[in-house]
């Protein structure tokens, strides 16, 4: 598995991205819409092989008639980190030897990219939202589209209290370059990334930091 993308929520695309845009000092490109759950995007490159995507629902899509990804249907507030996601060559095997909960193998495709992803029912991720979303790309990959900006992803932290059952649980997640498990009162995520400006951490707790 590697780390493939970070998700920043927001009520609005345009919220999401001047937040974003605020914090780390470079300008988001445009991705576009996801018919299945009626949501669109934007992107950032962090490097070669990750990138950030603020998502919104998008007002002009018809309604999905199932429970939208990353718990969007319920979300509300500033614009904030919200998941994760990671990609597997062997999809399936790597949702054998996840926590139960991951949700179901689902496959989309926007602007000639196609990947398959497992979504969980009521689009919330087991342990609290924290574990990651898993996904794998058909072909080309998002990352391969976007424009270097100068920001690079140092790494992701999961903060659960029950951080030891969670590495427990699911040991290739612990083992993960740039991923971090810690113990806390509160399961919470940060992503730290390195831009133009230096350190940035985006957290799911508070508006984009």
């Amino acid at each position: 598995m590697q780390l493939d993308h970070v998700v920043v929520l927001a009520e609005t695309l345009d919220e999401g991205s001047r937040a974003v845009e605020e914090m780390l000092g470079v300008p988001l490109e445009a991705g576009g819409s996801h018919a299945l759950m009626g949501t669109h995007n934007r992107l950032l490159s962090l490097g070669e092989d990750c990138y950030l995507e603020v998502i919104a629902v998008d007002p002009d899509a018809p309604k999905p008639g199932r429970t939208r990804w990353f718990g969007l249907d319920g979300f509300s507030g500033p614009p904030r980190l919200g998941n994760w996601v990671v990609r597997a060559k062997d999809l399936r095997g790597q949702m054998a030897e996840a926590p139960m909960g991951m949700g179901e193998l689902t496959q989309f495709e926007r602007g000639g990219l196609e990947w398959s992803m497992a979504v969980p029912a009521d689009g919330m991720l087991p342990f609290d939202n924290v574990l990651p979303a898993l996904m794998q790309w058909k072909g080309a990959r998002a990352q391969s589209r976007l424009t270097e900006r100068g920001c690079k992803m140092k790494r992701v932290v999961l903060r659960h209290p029950d951080a030891e059952r969670l590495r427990a649980e699911w040991p290739a997640l612990a083992q993960m370059p740039k991923v971090a498990i810690e113990v806390s009162a509160h399961p919470s995520l940060e992503a730290e990334i390195v831009t133009p400006r230096g350190l940035v951490a985006l957290s799911s707790l508070t508006e984009t930091a």
